[in-house]
């Protein structure tokens, strides 16, 4: 019911889904889930909301190159096009073997898409995508064809059409309808048309060339050159206005040999394998240098926490990092200020950094990094790799223009783009398309994304939409094609690739992490985990303690035992081994945190695979001999000591004056510096003095960890509606099927001078042809069509089976809900009787 007759071609796009079964149908919505918001009503409403403007730019968006060409091919052939016509315009008069094989999938693809509908006798392009690829003078076709003989002819005089039809060798007509369609039939005629252009001078055919593939349209002067004249005579040049000509569709068609695309591209163009000199076993060598790579970017993200430890910098009041804090950060981490800020965003995707939302708003670790500190290293390393591979963040953007001139600033609230998931997503699909252990060649990578999604990769001004504020800044951008590029620098720094080739864990990383739209469960950390465990070292308990007072750890350290010889020791280089350096500064430091001499000779013995050097002692117990030896309490500060001897010396060293330094006791000395400054100061003179509390014993310095309130990780930016699940798809179409069924249920006839309704209206009947037709068709089982007003004011229209009426209420199966309900007899408006039951 409500479907197109057997062997009649659909009139509308409705009538064309309403032949389609449901798993059609599902595979429509699934493929453009912006359909599904809200669930269309009926099919009618499918197909009006599937030739709006925005959805049909989102489906061609998502088109592959060959599938596009093939759109575009129908927007330039005529209303109604056969198949056959289209295969011409594909493959051309020579024919083209790829292109025959490819073409039915593409025909396919776009008939599911519904961007294409009718039989293969009358193939109609949906009319929005026709005039959004059909050329018009302020925008030529993709297929560089301008417009047909008819087109480029309305307005022309009568007059005129002769004149080009007599100089073209047709017979005369003064009908313009008959000299226009004299001229198409010459222009679409191979034959006739190579004879002409025979006599056409060389010239003319030189002004057809540079024209023949687009743009169509070039300027004239008032006095056309001989050549620009002959070709204008017969109509293969057209005026457009008076000083533009173009070149008419059909005669462009002939000179490509009936091809609309210079380069149709049925098969994608192949991510081809980079050339190794490595041999045997390198996937074992891309799983160890991604694994080394994991570990370095588990080092850079504490660090960088570590390094705001007590907080961070301040936030701008745009939202945002400055560019002298990036600065700083970068010199911190030693790396550029691009890598910087990949590592900011990294930690901010993952929920381990924020801003604490006070009045002066700062950034600093959240309570999450504290979690996961206690985590594995490869657990850390799984959260990490989650969090980027699911964030819209794109750290490539910081540093260019917005579309105002302003620069993005990294942690700024203006980072997200949609693209960015999918991108990296298929990044490392075709990365796993390749042979264990093989890298690509870039190029060819960012060919077959290009070929995967032309119109996302092609500039603003090619494009169906304006594109994002920062797509249009500074000129053309192919900002999917830069997206690919930093995720495969990105890939490589975080360890999800090695040598450029996809890593074991990477492989897991992406099967495990579900795909756009869904969440990824703690079961995914769990797997990448378990794959990355096995190639990470062993965290190592001890280091190797050196004359050149330096330690050289030859690996990851346990966290306790890193922690510790933070304090003690200053980080000298990184890398495959870390250097530290033990500096009286360092280990008085290591005093000030409350450790004894004897707690760090201790520490030394039990995690040395070394003999403790004799000169690392002899610093330790100097500066523990020297710390405390001084105090600085507040008074507004002073200094004692038991030592007359030392105050004596302080006092007469001319460097104290700045302290403002009398005595005020034999074994005291006051000073005009706050407690803070004065310590700074003795240090500074080369003593060791250590602060003291009020009651006269020493303060322990420690660090003080400062943490945000709890927050969650940024949400990313949905690149348009979810894909609707199964369950989902099933509900919707069902529901759609039902509200179809009430809006094209045929009626049973009525008598001549009663209203018939239609699908268009609610049905109208007196409140006693109500309770009499629904009682009847209780008794009988049969279904009713009803129009329903509920308590809202919501008019509606439903197909009922009524089971029981009584009370003033009818109980029924209700076909478009696919429930059972109870209807007041009062807000029914109208019942009406079906022609066939829908059972």
């Amino acid at each position: 019911m409500g479907t197109t007759p057997e062997g009649s071609s659909p009139r509308t796009l409705a009538e064309a889904l309403r032949s389609r079964d449901d798993g059609e149908l599902a595979a429509l919505l699934r493929a453009r889930p912006d359909l599904l918001s809200p669930v269309p009503s009926d099919l009618t409403q499918l197909a009006t909301r599937a030739g709006t403007r925005a959805s049909v730019v989102r489906a061609l968006e998502r088109l592959d190159r060959f599938t596009l060409q093939t759109a575009e091919a129908l927007a330039v052939a005529p209303d109604q096009a056969s198949y056959d016509t289209l295969l011409a315009l594909m493959a051309g008069d020579d024919g083209d073997a790829a292109v025959e094989a490819a073409l039915p999938e593409a025909v396919t693809l776009l008939r599911t898409q519904a961007l294409l509908w009718g039989g293969d006798d009358r193939l109609r392009l949906v009319r929005t995508a026709r005039e959004l690829l059909a050329p018009s003078p302020s925008r030529p076709s993709p297929t560089g064809l301008g417009p047909t003989v008819a087109e480029s002819t309305a307005g022309m005089s009568p007059g005129r059409l002769q004149e080009i039809v007599t100089a073209a060798g047709l017979p005369t007509t003064h009908d313009p309808v008959s000299a226009v369609a004299g001229l198409t039939a010459l222009f679409t005629d191979r034959q006739r048309m190579a004879a002409l252009l025979d006599t056409a001078p060389s010239e003319a055919l030189t002004v057809l060339d540079r024209l023949v593939w687009g743009p169509p349209y070039g300027e004239v002067t008032s006095s056309p050159t001989p050549p620009v004249r002959w070709l204008r005579d017969r109509g293969l040049l057209l005026p457009t206005s008076p000083r533009t000509m173009v070149l008419p569709r059909e005669v462009a068609l002939h000179l490509r040999a009936g091809r609309a695309h210079r380069s149709p591209e049925p098969v994608p163009p192949a991510v081809e394998p980079a050339v190794s000199a490595l041999g045997e076993g390198r996937p074992q060598l891309v799983d160890a240098t991604a694994a080394g790579q994991a570990l370095t970017a588990l080092t850079t993200v504490e660090d960088l926490l570590q390094d705001w430890h007590e907080g961070g910098p301040a936030v701008l009041r745009a939202g945002g990092l400055s560019v002298r804090d990036l600065k700083r950060t970068a010199t911190a981490l030693d790396t550029t200020e691009a890598m910087a800020a990949f590592w900011l965003e990294l930690a901010y995707a993952a929920g381990l950094l924020a801003s604490d939302g006070e009045a002066d708003e700062r950034y600093a670790p959240t309570p999450a990094y504290d979690e996961w500190l206690t985590l594995t290293p490869a657990a850390r390393w799984a959260e990490l790799a989650r969090a980027w591979l699911t964030a819209t963040r794109t750290s490539g953007l910081v540093g260019s223009l917005d579309g105002k001139g302003r620069t993005y600033a990294v942690l700024g609230s203006d980072l997200d783009r949609s693209a960015t998931v999918e991108t990296r997503r298929r990044v490392l699909e075709l990365l796993a398309a390749l042979p264990e252990g093989t890298a690509p060649v870039p190029q060819t990578l960012l060919a077959r994304l290009h070929w995967e999604r032309p119109l996302r990769s092609q500039t603003p001004s090619n494009t169906l939409t304006s594109g994002h504020p920062a797509d249009r800044a500074g000129g053309p951008v192919d900002l999917r094609s830069k997206i690919a590029s930093w995720t495969l620098a990105e890939a490589e720094s975080l360890g999800v690739t090695g040598r450029g080739a996809l890593a074991s864990h990477g492989r897991a990383l992406l099967t495990a992490t579900p795909g756009a739209g869904a969440t990824a469960g703690p079961e995914t950390a769990r797997t990448v985990a378990g794959v990355l465990t096995p190639l990470l070292p062993d965290p190592l308990d001890h280091v190797l303690l050196q004359a050149d007072l330096t330690a050289v750890a030859p690996g990851p350290l346990e966290r306790p035992l890193a922690e510790t010889l933070a304090v003690l020791a200053d980080v000298e280089s990184k890398g495959g081994a870390t250097v530290y350096r033990f500096t009286p500064g360092s280990v008085r430091r290591a005093l000030d945190a409350g450790r004894s001499a004897s707690d760090l000779h201790a520490f030394l013995a039990a995690h040395s695979r070394t003999p403790v050097p004799q000169p690392l002692s002899y610093l330790i117990d100097d500066m523990a001999r020297r710390h405390g030896h001084l105090r600085v309490g507040s008074a507004s500060s002073y200094v004692r000591c038991d030592d007359e001897a030392l105050l004596d010396e302080i006092l007469a060293d001319r460097r104290s004056q700045s302290l403002g330094l009398r005595r005020i006791a034999p074994t005291v000395l006051a000073a005009q510096a706050d407690p803070a400054g004065l310590l700074t100061g003795l240090r500074g003179l080369g003593y060791a003095p250590a602060a003291e509390s009020s009651d006269g014993d020493v303060m322990i310095a420690r660090a003080h960890a400062r943490r945000t309130p709890p927050r969650t990780p940024p949400t990313p930016v949905p690149d348009g509606p979810p894909v609707p699940d199964a369950t989902l798809l099933g509900a919707a179409v069902k529901a759609i099927r039902a509200g179809d069924l009430a809006a094209t249920v045929a009626l049973k006839p009525v008598a001549a001078d009663a209203p018939q309704p239609t699908g268009g209206e609610l049905p109208r009947s007196t409140p006693a042809e109500t309770l009499a037709t629904v009682q009847a068709a209780a008794m009988t089982g049969s279904a009713v069509w009803i129009g329903y007003v509920n308590a809202e004011g919501a008019a509606s229209q439903r197909v009922i089976a009524p089971v029981r009426v009584e009370g003033g209420f009818v109980t029924a199966y209700d076909h478009t809900a696919d429930e059972v309900r109870t209807y007041p007899l009062h807000r029914i408006t109208g019942v009406a009787e079906l022609a066939d039951d829908p059972s």
